[in-house]
C-alpha cells in the first residue's frame, strides 16, 4: 500500500500542501514527478519503483515534521476503505468507460469525476 501511495503522489502531487504561506517562488510539482531525467517510464503507474529506494517527499529544508504521521493516517484510511467495502462501477459501467483525462492547473484533477458504488463487505 505504501508503494501505491508514493507512486500516486509522484504522478499527482498534493501541490497546495507543498506551498509555504506567502510563497513567491512557485515550483511546478507536477512536472517534477514526470521528469524523464529523474524517472524511467514517467507516464506509467509502477509502484515497485519505490520498493528498494528511499525517495524523499519533502521540499526544502523546512519540511513537514508530521509527514510520517500523515502518510500513516492516509494508509490506514485507504486500507479501511478497501477492507470493509466492495467497490463497483455504477449502472453497468465498464472499466473501458472510465475517462482518465485530467484537467486543472495547479491542482490536477480528473476532468470527469470517478464514481464508485461502495457495498459493505459481509463475511
Amino acid at each position: 500500500m505504501k508503494l501505491v501511495i508514493k507512486e500516486s503522489f509522484r504522478l499527482h502531487p498534493p501541490a497546495p500542501l507543498l506551498l509555504p504561506r506567502q510563497t513567491i517562488d512557485l515550483r511546478h510539482t507536477n512536472a517534477t514527478g514526470r521528469d524523464p531525467k529523474c524517472w524511467t517510464e514517467v507516464e506509467e503507474f509502477i509502484p515497485e519503483r519505490f520498493s528498494d529506494t528511499s525517495i524523499n517527499f519533502k521540499a526544502g529544508r523546512r519540511r513537514c515534521p508530521g509527514m510520517a504521521l500523515g502518510m500513516a493516517n492516509l494508509e490506514l484510511g485507504l486500507l479501511n476503505l478497501l477492507y470493509f467495502f466492495d467497490w463497483s462501477l455504477p449502472n453497468g459501467m465498464t472499466i473501458e468507460d472510465i475517462d482518465m483525462e485530467e484537467a486543472g492547473d495547479l491542482n490536477i484533477a480528473k476532468k470527469v469525476p470517478l464514481e464508485l458504488v461502495p457495498t459493505l463487505h459481509h463475511w
